[in-house]
């Protein structure tokens, strides 16, 4: 039994110097542009959309916001992650966020009446990413989770969110908003994605790593 014991113990002190080894800190992240990031997409589970009388919920479910995260991964040199968040490289790969996006009811996608676009706060944020296992997944990941996409305001907002992939912990996420434009569901609301890392860009990295030390 103590032989058991010993080697018990052995193995628990490997794993967690494994899970030491592999987790990234923010400090680690702003100040090197080689901790591997990769952009995990958008996700829409707990969004909703005001003031759209043209919108149809189950085709914005089941088509819109895969385009939205699509067309956002298509198109690097607009929305430049690299040049946002000070990387040498990034990777994407939003089949986690497709995979929840596609379970999402439909019927409660759309809502009129009282509009009340600040639903989520910083505990929502932790309980939707331990929705998710990462598995094999290292360095840091950028995941955006939509709150409100409001036609009325022409304004969406959403929590930019930075997560320690080994270990599945929330770094760190900030409420942003910005201005869609644009012809088509896709276009329109993928514009405040444009929008925000072009705010992170100009200012909110700087302010993020300042925080970081």
């Amino acid at each position: 039994m103590k032989h058991v014991s010993k080697w018990l113990f052995a193995a628990m002190l490997l794993f967690m110097g494994t899970q030491s080894a592999s987790a990234q800190t923010l400090k680690e992240f702003f100040n090197s542009s080689e901790v591997p990031l990769t952009y995990l997409g958008v996700d829409f589970t707990h969004a909703k959309v005001f003031n759209d009388i043209a919108a149809n919920a189950m085709d914005i479910r089941d088509r819109q916001f895969a385009a939205i995260n699509q067309v956002i991964v298509n198109e690097p040199k607009k929305y430049d992650f690299q040049k946002a968040l000070s990387k040498s490289s990034v990777t994407n790969d939003i089949s986690f966020v497709n995979a929840k996006n596609a379970k999402i009811d439909a019927e409660k996608i759309i809502e009129s009446g009282e509009v009340k676009e600040e639903r989520l706060n910083k505990s929502t944020i932790e309980s939707i990413i331990k929705g998710y296992q990462f598995t094999g997944k290292k360095g840091i990941g950028l995941m955006f989770i939509m709150e409100s996409m409001n036609k009325a305001s022409a304004t969406a907002s959403m929590y930019v969110t930075f997560v320690d992939l080994a270990s599945g912990k929330v770094l760190l996420t900030e409420r942003m908003t910005a201005k869609a434009a644009g012809f088509g569901f896709r276009n329109y609301w993928a514009k405040t994605i444009y929008e925000v890392l072009d705010d992170i860009r100009k200012s909110k990295y700087k302010q993020w790593k300042a925080t970081a030390g």
